[in-house]
């Protein structure tokens, strides 16, 4: 009898919930609505799911159910909602919706291409990396030898190249020091009184 209930524990148990707002709306002022409709959903999944304690925090409501709830606004949520509902064996509750209105539907649809995009360019980095440490190990200590020079030989020449400004700057410092200074010309001429 106990393996039964082990088995049962190491599976998620996934239902599908139509959740009746209105009454639980219907209790507080409009300004708070919303708040209490979102309250409601996650009230209704503890008792049916059987939370122990019936703890709030472990239900996860997913962003598309809270933009679904928050569409028309504080004051005026739906009445009722649809939802698919996932209990994983440590106690957590996932809630998503069943039927997404077209603008969510539309949100959803390029958000999850945008991650295959993401997810794709991050296997074929990996392989590039994974390639490159190969070609690395394969090449032979004469290849990281001369590679290792030619870096030295680069930071060398930067290094001329840095000082040889240098004294450019110098040179053309002490050239400006050297030279007769002129009197300045102010850029604009003080206003004298009209003579009469």
């Amino acid at each position: 009898m106990a393996k039964t209930t082990e088995k049962k524990k190491e599976e998620n148990i996934e239902r599908t919930y139509i959740i009746p707002l209105r009454k639980e709306i219907i209790k507080v002022p409009r300004y708070r609505k919303t708040e209490k409709a979102i309250k409601a959903i996650k009230q209704f999944l503890a008792r049916h799911m059987k939370i122990r304690d019936r703890d709030l925090k472990k239900i996860k409501l997913d962003s598309y159910v809270n933009e679904y709830m928050w569409a028309r606004g504080i004051k005026n949520p739906p009445t009722k909602i649809k939802v698919k509902v996932i209990k994983n064996p440590e106690g957590i509750v996932k809630v998503e919706l069943v039927d997404y209105p077209n603008k969510l539907k539309f949100k959803k649809i390029r958000e999850e291409k945008i991650n295959k995009d993401a997810s794709e360019v991050a296997k074929k980095k990996k392989q590039e990396k994974k390639e490159s440490e190969k070609d690395i190990e394969k090449k032979p200590e004469e290849d990281k030898k001369e590679e290792e020079t030619k870096k030295e030989e680069e930071k060398e020449k930067k290094a001329a190249v840095i000082e040889a400004g240098q004294e450019l700057e110098k040179a053309a410092a002490k050239q400006a020091k050297h030279q007769k200074q002129e009197k300045r010309q102010p850029k604009h001429t003080h206003r004298m009184a009209l003579q009469k």
